[in-house]
């Protein structure tokens, strides 16, 4: 019986004569014309194949980082579902709002009722009125025009005109159940005449 470093002696001894003959082979093999097309179209598709592996190879480490970064996200959106989770969970409880008290004499006793906040006072809205013309402005308009007209009467116009102002915003600052019907006329009037400019 052979021991088996001897069968494994004889089996590389033969593996090594078959590569020789397969060598000797295509060697053969490539001195003969009609077979060189056939070896150069293996050997351009063996360069096909190898960078296919390449790109093969590329796209595999592409989904390795991919999977471990969706790892990563995996594991940040379940510590954050656990917090979220404790959040709900632990929810504090808020401090009821404490009531208003104040002392009065002591024959009426040692407290009253809470204190009603007081209505919070309405702001008053500014309304823009057109200046008053001066002396020294009167005096930059033409000649022509200062003798048909004089600084009185342009600023008793001007008066006229924000007493006008005055009424038409009155008017569309009050409530609308507070109008009667010729109020209410007028507000709807100008709230159509109403521009951006105009506006406020």
């Amino acid at each position: 019986m052979a021991s088996p470093d001897l069968d494994s002696l004889c089996h590389h001894i033969n593996t090594k004569i078959s590569s020789v003959k397969r060598i000797l082979l295509l060697r053969t093999i490539g001195q003969k014309p009609a077979l060189k097309a056939v070896l150069c179209k293996i050997g351009k598709e063996i360069v096909v194949l190898h960078g296919l592996l390449r790109q093969m190879e590329m796209e595999v480490q592409h989904q390795e980082d991919l999977r471990d970064r969706l790892k990563e996200l995996q594991k940040s959106a379940e510590k954050d579902e656990r917090e979220a989770q404790h959040l709900r969970e632990n929810i504090p409880q808020l401090p009821k709002p404490a009531k208003i008290w104040y002392v009065v004499p002591e024959h009426e006793g040692h407290y009253a009722k809470p204190q009603q906040p007081s209505k919070p006072t309405r702001k008053k809205r500014d309304i823009k009125r057109v200046g008053f013309i001066t002396t020294e402005e009167f005096k930059n308009v033409p000649a022509y025009m200062r003798g048909r007209i004089t600084c009185e009467q342009i600023n008793n116009t001007v008066n006229e005109i924000n007493k006008a102002v005055e009424c038409k915003y009155k008017i569309l600052h009050q409530p609308l159940k507070s109008m009667n019907a010729a109020t209410r006329n007028l507000y709807h009037r100008f709230q159509e005449d109403e521009t951006k400019e105009t506006k406020g």
